[in-house]
């Protein structure tokens, strides 16, 4: 029995809602504990340079290089070809990332001030970043290893369990926070070692589930494995074609340094906020749709492959649209509800909002991109994404350059969005240009519905949302019930309208 790549999705989703929620409760936890203090700052850079790099390569270039020679193998190989081949691709990630990790903490008051070059005018910012930075850096092997193991399980329809897995990265957080906080001399270090436990966590959390399929591996360098070579091949200059917003951010951290104290705090907790819509849905879509694609496009089915493409782009415009006039219209009721208390301030609430609303302007651009470079790496086409990635990347600098200047933290986010902007409508045209994607017919039709249900939706947020001033005063159990209300009614409002202009589920069903 074919599976069906909505139900597929919606599975994902679930399990990434799950894992959201967890993050929520982390950021919570990080507000309420430590707010947006330069110690913090000091903390987020330690954690945001493996987590760029984990990404940069291990979700983001290796994941879209990996899974299509994968999808190719289990096509074309016996089983003993594919054992392997996923031997010596283990070998490989297992001797260079070890190597990799060790040169990393021996250098890492360099690596620090290349990323963040802001910090070395303050000399305990600076220090404490260094010192975090080489309890996180060892991340980078846990979850590039665990970024593996999930390739293969997605290639084998087994969704559901590395989407759970970023769960057990957040239980840990928590608990240091938490349990571990207390009893150290600078608090903030007992979250580097929440990451490092987190990271151990997730590689073995799935080992078992990779056992059940028989593909576990038994690691041996061999560098010069035709499949191996390949995927090496399709990663280096993957590195850049897929992961344009990860880049991005890490701009906007590197500008974010010569800011005010507590600008990179503002922009990280804005920017979780985004990726709420973008984990749930966005990436759960490119992860369903990268081995589809794959498939089709080696059974050299090009209707089969414009209607995937077709599919996930309606798909995202129906989420993507409330989810960034939701976050527009809320930005405020939102960060209040969640993250005003202990530590974080309302002025932290009225500046993170500013960056919040720079960012959610890209939220269907950020989708976009997942499954228009998917489309491209799918037929294992590097160079496309890769020039239009170049493109984007210089876009972003230049606008960081401008926007930095009168928008402050807030024209980073900005900058942000209009690179992601200008990268997926290149990404588009270009697709069409190569006929790698045709659309159908329906979609004026489609546009036109959803654009209504999403002008309803957005008149009944303007209409109950209230003021700012208002939600900063309620005790959080008020907060907590407005927002729940206010959401439920505007997702029923939304429902109702698709329903009642001709939109139904069924027009999402697609057999893989």
């Amino acid at each position: 029995m074919k599976k069906n790549l909505l139900k597929s999705t919606l599975s994902v989703s679930f399990m990434t809602i799950t894992s959201r929620i967890t993050g929520f409760l982390r950021d919570l936890v990080f507000a309420h504990f430590f707010g947006a203090v330069s110690g913090f700052d000091a903390f987020l850079v330690a954690y945001r340079i493996p987590n760029f790099l984990r990404r940069l390569f291990a979700e983001g270039a290796f994941s879209q290089a990996f899974v299509p020679v994968l999808s190719e193998y289990r096509l074309k190989s016996s089983e003993q070809e594919i054992q392997l081949f996923l031997n010596r691709m283990a070998g490989l990630m297992i001797t260079v990332l070890f190597a990799i990790t060790v040169i990393a903490i021996l250098i890492t008051p360099i690596i620090v001030w290349i990323f963040v070059p802001g910090f070395i005018h303050d000399t305990s910012r600076y220090e404490l970043a260094a010192t975090m930075l080489r309890i996180t850096f060892p991340y980078i092997l846990f979850i590039s290893l665990t970024a593996y193991v999930s390739g293969i399980l997605n290639s084998y329809g087994k969704f559901s369990i590395p989407a759970f897995t970023p769960n057990l990265l957040n239980f840990a957080l928590i608990g240091a926070a938490i349990y571990m906080a207390p009893w150290f001399a600078q608090p903030v270090q007992a979250l580097a070692w929440g990451i490092f436990i987190g990271g151990i966590a997730q590689l073995l959390f799935q080992l078992p589930f990779l056992k059940k399929l028989n593909l576990m591996p038994k690691p041996q360098f061999f560098w010069k494995d035709p499949g191996v070579k390949k995927v090496l091949k399709l990663m280096v200059p993957a590195i850049l074609g897929v992961s344009v917003a990860q880049i991005s951010f890490f701009i906007d951290t590197l500008f974010a340094s010569f800011l005010p104290q507590g600008s990179i705090s503002w922009l990280y907790y804005s920017d979780r906020l985004t990726s709420f819509p973008l984990g749930v849905f966005g990436i759960a879509i490119a992860t369903v749709i990268l081995p589809h694609l794959s498939r089709k496009f080696a059974a050299q089915s090009q209707v089969d492959f414009s209607l995937a493409i077709d599919w996930a782009i309606k798909f995202i415009v129906l989420v993507a649209l409330p989810a960034t006039i939701s976050l527009i219209l809320l930005s405020g009721p939102i960060l209040t509800t969640l993250f005003h208390y202990g530590k974080f301030t309302a002025f932290d609430v009225t500046m993170t909002q500013r960056s919040l609303l720079g960012f959610s302007f890209g939220i269907p651009a950020y989708m976009l991109v997942k499954i228009f470079a998917s489309g491209c790496y799918a037929r294992q086409d590097i160079k496309t994404p890769v020039r239009i990635a170049i493109i984007a990347i210089f876009v972003n600098i230049g606008l960081d350059a401008i926007l930095m200047i009168p928008f402050k933290h807030a024209g980073l986010a900005l900058a942000t969005s209009l690179s992601s902007c200008l990268n997926v409508g290149l990404l588009f045209w270009t697709l069409r240009r190569k006929n790698y994607y045709q659309s159908f017919f329906g979609w004026k039709q489609f546009l036109i519905r959803i654009l209504s249900a999403n002008i309803i939706m957005a008149i009944v947020l303007i209409i109950t949302m209230g003021k700012l001033s208002t939600w900063l005063h309620w005790h959080w159990v008020t907060r907590m019930w407005h927002l729940g209300l206010i959401c439920l009614l505007a997702a029923a409002v939304y429902t109702a309208t698709l329903w009642l202009c001709g939109i139904k589920w069924r027009e999402f069903l697609l057999a893989d």
